[in-house]
């Protein structure tokens, strides 16, 4: 994994690979874990944290996370998005500092424009009681010399909902009722303080136990793990580490754009506009935040995950599905108890090489060519490859889509932004796709490469699929035999 925190990811990576470890060999018990943490963090002196005792609390909390367990014994939460409260508490409080910079001057523009008298002279500059700043900014806003500086903590600050606050501590807090599951905040912490819970034991208590575990690959795979590494490299590996077969979950965006070509043709017909489905971060943020939007105005149809799942288990009840790609928001979706047939786990794929790692299997290039989606299922890892797989499928229907109008957004700012739009009844467009990951799905938290080289390796890689139609495609699957809708309901046969 190539990010701005490579080590914490190293370290993440070390402990899920052991617990994995451990998992296929039915050995982990208290002792074995705190075998882990001794390794990590041996003594007598600190590697990377204040103190060896810290450094040993921090690991206890990422090993409870890679046991799909809240890092906080005390506080168990069932967010997927958790904190590990002995890493979080480096950061500064203070969100409006005076700096250097701060000439003394004889105008004191800041002291004016604060109305809660927080600002005050010091001895050699204007300082700010933090007890009593409300962090409005005025102060920033009317210094003559920018010498008043917004420090927001980054986990805030990469947060696109406001479900960041802190407890008298200054202690991270995430409000599960504000939370979209994007992620976002868990890469941008500089001490590795906010993780995911992660749920390979569970999958390997499921591949150990005989149960067929079947591994879905998200469109973004593609790319990932370099130019010569297709989805056929991918599934021999998962193969070999004892998953029973490997479908892309492409396919499921070749069913999604099947079933939302449909629906946003009938939105059309009635002037109603529509919201994509397939982010669940995105779905997550109509539910949370735009109730009403959400009831009038989201697609009814299920995520291409989802859409995979209920086509192996109507094929096999008792199979056991797992996504694998970059997205933290999917772990989210797979523990919404109201999606029948939902994916029973969801992995990222720094845990699926960590979980390879622990087999000793490597990914290497294979011969084999592995296909099942077509060209615009493929395309759904990117922004606006979902917009185009619909508008392909209702053309492939034979419909005229010269007067729709699209507008596709990738990151929380923009989805906020059109989003605010449709709840104020000012949207020009038809149909929102929304993506909470800046550039699509390939641009998730938990991606395996910088965006620039999955985008060049994905090019290389998808010159080389055929050119199958998605209806076409479609044909070859038992589409009656599940449901393409949230609730659950059958759709009735024509």
């Amino acid at each position: 994994m190539i990010t701005n925190d490579k080590s914490i990811v190293d370290l993440k990576h070390h402990i899920i690979r052991e617990i994995c470890r451990l998992a296929w060999d039915d050995a982990i018990t208290h002792e074995n874990r705190e075998k882990i943490v001794y390794s990590v963090s041996p003594g007598p002196k600190p590697q990377y944290r204040c103190c060896i005792y810290k450094e040993r609390e921090i690991v206890r909390g990422r090993i409870r996370l890679a046991m799909g367990q809240s890092p906080d014994i005390n506080k168990p939460t069932k967010n997927v998005v958790a904190v590990i409260p002995a890493a979080c508490d480096d950061c500064p409080i203070r969100e409006y500092i005076v700096t250097d910079i701060c000439r003394f001057c004889l105008g004191k523009a800041c002291l004016n424009a604060c109305k809660f008298g927080a600002i005050m002279p010091g001895e050699n500059k204007m300082r700010i009681d933090q007890d009593k700043c409300k962090a409005c900014g005025m102060c920033a806003k009317a210094c003559p010399f920018e010498a008043i500086v917004h420090s927001e903590r980054p986990c805030r600050r990469a947060c696109p909902v406001d479900a960041i606050s802190y407890d008298e501590n200054g202690l991270c807090v995430i409000d599960d009722e504000k939370c979209v599951h994007c992620g976002h905040c868990i890469h941008n912490c500089p001490f590795g303080a906010i993780g995911s819970r992660i749920f390979v034991v569970d999958v390997i208590r499921a591949i150990k136990s005989g149960k067929r575990v079947v591994a879905m690959c998200a469109p973004a795979t593609e790319g990932q793990f370099g130019k010569d590494i297709g989805m056929g490299a991918i599934r021999a590996a998962l193969k070999k580490a004892g998953f029973d077969d490997m479908v892309e979950v492409g396919l499921g965006g070749d069913m999604t754009a099947a079933y939302e070509a449909k629906e946003w043709l009938a939105a059309k017909a009635e002037g109603r506009k529509m919201t994509t489905s397939c982010c669940p971060a995105f779905i997550s943020l109509l539910r949370h935040h735009f109730p009403e939007q959400y009831e009038a105005n989201k697609s009814s149809t299920v995520s291409p995950m989802v859409a995979v799942s209920r086509y192996l288990k109507s094929q096999d009840p008792d199979c056991v599905t797992v996504f694998i790609g970059p997205c933290i928001a999917k772990k989210g979706e797979t523990l919404n108890e109201f999606i029948a047939d939902n994916a029973d786990y969801a992995m990222t794929f720094g845990e699926m090489v960590a979980l390879l790692d622990s087999r000793d299997v490597e990914i290497v290039p294979v011969e084999e060519d592995y296909q099942e989606a077509s060209l615009f299922g493929k395309r759904f890892a990117g922004s606006g490859g979902v917009a185009a797989a619909v508008i392909e499928a209702m053309q492939e229907m034979g419909e005229d889509t010269s007067s729709i109008s699209l507008l596709t957004c990738a990151g929380g700012e923009e989805c906020k932004k059109a989003l605010m739009l449709l709840k104020a009844g000012r949207l020009k467009e038809d149909f929102i796709e929304g993506m909470m990951c800046p550039g699509g799905c390939v641009g998730g938290p938990s991606k395996h490469q910088v965006e620039n080289i999955v985008t060049k390796s994905r090019a290389q890689l998808l010159s080389h699929a055929d050119g199958r139609r998605i209806l076409e495609n479609l044909k070859k699957y038992p589409m009656d035999q599940f449901s393409m809708f949230r609730d659950g309901h059958m759709e009735e046969k024509e």
